[in-house]
C-alpha cells in the first residue's frame, strides 16, 4: 500500500482510526421489530445542534464529507455514539434486535462513500451463534470491523471457552474486532448517576483498567498463541500507558511464567496483533519514537464535543513534530488503512464555498 508523493511534513494523508456517527434519535424507534419497540433505547434529551450532535454530519453523510475536508480528513472508521446504551439494556433478544438495526443503518450511512466512510458493526457477545451470524451479515453490507464490549459482563472474562469460536470467526473472515470506551458493562452500568469527580475516574482510570483486564485476559489466556491472524484494536483508551504496562506485563510473565503462551512475552503478542487509537496524546507520541509505531492509530473522535475537529493538523504538528516523517505517516493514516485492508484514498477537495479549516480554527469551540 503506498501513497503518491510521499509524505511532506504537514500534508500527510490523514485517516481518523476513531470517529464516530451520531445516530438519529428516533433510530430504534423505527427499525426495531414492532415487538420490541416499546422497549428499544429512547432519547428524550438528546437536542440536535447540541453535545455530540451538534454537527450535521453525525447523521448525515453528505454532510460528513465536507466537515472531512475542512479537516483534511481522507477517511474515518466509524463507532456509535448512542448505540452503547444497548448494553443498558437487559433483554438479550433485544440487545440483539438493536445491534442489527443499527447495523442496517449504518451500512446505509456509509454506502454514500464506503471508500472513505469505513464502518463497524455493533456485535454483543452473549449468543456466539448469533454474533457469528451479525459478523457475516455485516461484512457482506460493507462493514469493516466490528465493535463489542470493552468491559464484559461479570459472568463473561474474555478468558472463557464461551468466545472461542467467535476468534475463529473474526479470523477466518478478516475482521478487526474493536473495543472502544463506554461499551459494556461494570462500571459503565452506573454512568448516568456519575458525579463530575467519578465522571474523571472513569474517562481517565477506569477505561484503562478495563482496557488493562480485558487485554491480559485475551493475551494471557492465549487467544492470540491460538488465532495468530486475528486482529484487536482498543479505541480512544490512548496510548502512552502502553509501553509502561507491556514491560510490567513481560515481567510479571518471566517470574510467573503462562502455560498458555508459547515463548513469547505478553508485548510481543500484543505488537504483533493489537492496536490502539489516540486522539491528543503527547507522552504517547514521546514514546512512539521507541513504540508503537506500527500499532498506533491516530483519530478526530469528530463529531463528539472532545473530538479535535477541525484542528486535527494542528494538533499532529504540535504532538508529533519530533517523529520520523516515515514514523508519522503510519500513524495517521497509514496503520488504520493497513489494520482493515483498505485503501488508502486522496484527500477530500473542499467546497469552493466552504468554511476553510483555518477560518474555523480561529474560531472558538463556542462559536464552531
Amino acid at each position: 500500500m503506498s501513497v503518491a508523493n510521499p509524505v511532506a511534513t504537514g500534508d500527510e494523508i490523514l485517516i481518523s482510526g476513531d470517529s464516530h456517527v451520531s445516530e438519529p434519535v428516533d433510530l430504534w424507534e423505527k427499525r426495531l421489530p414492532e415487538k420490541f419497540r416499546e422497549a428499544g433505547p429512547k432519547f428524550p434529551n438528546v437536542t440536535y445542534g447540541e453535545g455530540n450532535h451538534a454537527r450535521v454530519g453525525g447523521r448525515d453523510p453528505v454532510e460528513r464529507l465536507k466537515d472531512m475536508a475542512i479537516d483534511g480528513m481522507s477517511a474515518e472508521v466509524l463507532y456509535p455514539t448512542l448505540g452503547n446504551s444497548i448494553y443498558r439494556l437487559k433483554d438479550v433478544e433485544l440487545i440483539e434486535a438493536c445491534a442489527c438495526a443499527y447495523n442496517d443503518w449504518m451500512a446505509e450511512y456509509c454506502s454514500a462513500a464506503p471508500d472513505r466512510l469505513w464502518g463497524q458493526a455493533m456485535i454483543p457477545l452473549f449468543n456466539i451463534d448469533y454474533a457469528i451470524k451479525e459478523l457475516d451479515r455485516s461484512k457482506k453490507a460493507g462493514m469493516v470491523g466490528a465493535t463489542i464490549w470493552l468491559a464484559p459482563p461479570d459472568e463473561l472474562p474474555f478468558h472463557r471457552p464461551h468466545y472461542e469460536k467467535f476468534w475463529t470467526a473474526a479470523e477466518e473472515l478478516g475482521v478487526p474486532v474493536s473495543m472502544h470506551i463506554n461499551a459494556g458493562y461494570g462500571h459503565y452500568a452506573t454512568r448516568t448517576s456519575l458525579t463530575p469527580l467519578t465522571r474523571q475516574h472513569q474517562s481517565v482510570n477506569l477505561n484503562k483498567f478495563a482496557a488493562m483486564t480485558s487485554t491480559t485476559d485475551i493475551i494471557c489466556s492465549g487467544v492470540l498463541e491460538r488465532h495468530p491472524r486475528l486482529k484487536i484494536v482498543l479505541a480512544e483508551i490512548q496510548v502512552g500507558w502502553i509501553p509502561f504496562w507491556l514491560n510490567e506485563s513481560d515481567d510479571w510473565n518471566q517470574t510467573q511464567p503462562n502455560e498458555e503462551l508459547e515463548g513469547m512475552p505478553p508485548s510481543a503478542y500484543f505488537w504483533r496483533q493489537m492496536y490502539s487509537t489516540f486522539i491528543d496524546d503527547r507522552a504517547g507520541m514521546y514514546l512512539a519514537q521507541e513504540w508503537g509505531q506500527d500499532n498506533f492509530l491516530f483519530s478526530s473522535d469528530y463529531p463528539h464535543v472532545n473530538s479535535i475537529w477541525p484542528t486535527s493538523r494542528d494538533i499532529i504538528k504540535k504532538s508529533m513534530d519530533d517523529l520520523p516523517a516515515e514514523a508519522r505517516q503510519k500513524i495517521v493514516g497509514l496503520n488504520t488503512a493497513r489494520v482493515y485492508d483498505k485503501p488508502v484514498p486522496a484527500p477530500i477537495a473542499p467546497p469552493a464555498d466552504g468554511v476553510s479549516r483555518e477560518q474555523w480554527s480561529r474560531r472558538s469551540k463556542f462559536e464552531r
